[in-house]
């Protein structure tokens, strides 16, 4: 992992990275107090010794590692976080724009529900058994919600109230 990496997108992808980042500046913990111990029984032994000044610069290194490695753990902890609160703010804001466009399209309460659940990825089954309904009766819904929302179909539906959190640019 390079100073200044980015970790990758998604909360489970940003974990791993996290877990492997401090995997990592323990290992080099380790390591560095493992290389202080050597290079201060060295130097007190020979203090002008070639090897003894190698070994002190390397322990100088892997401690700079460490304390580079702790920066960049907790960089990356605090983006997650970051990441995480705008992801439940979008989550909220989502959640009111749905509730907003159904007012708007006027929808039933049984409507919203199908749409909702609709929205949310279940099948005409999925759905029909949930709402404990007949499959045609969620066909019937699901056409209404798509005639008011002026759409053709589940996929335009779905893609109403995503397209503005989509990145235009996805240079």
């Amino acid at each position: 992992m390079t100073l200044g990496a980015v970790p990758p997108r998604g909360p489970r992808s940003a974990r791993r990275f996290s877990a492997a980042l401090a995997v990592t500046v323990v290992l080099q913990t380790m390591a560095a107090l493992f290389f202080v111990a050597d290079a201060v029984a060295d130097l007190a032994e020979d203090p002008a010794a070639p090897h003894s000044i190698f070994e002190a610069l390397v322990a100088l290194a892997l401690i700079l590692g460490v304390v580079m490695g702790v920066w960049q753990l907790r960089r990356t902890l605090a983006q997650m976080r970051q990441q995480e609160r705008a992801l439940d703010t979008a989550r909220g804001s989502l959640a009111q724009v749905i509730e907003d466009q159904f007012d708007a399209w006027k929808l039933t309460p049984a409507e919203r529900d199908v749409g909702l659940l609709a929205l949310k990825g279940l099948d005409v089954a999925g759905i029909a058994e949930i709402r404990g309904a007949a499959q045609g009766t969620v066909r019937a819904q699901l056409t209404r919600i798509y005639a008011k929302a002026g759409v053709s179909g589940r996929a335009q539906f779905a893609s109403w109230f995503v397209e503005d959190l989509l990145d235009p640019d996805p240079s």
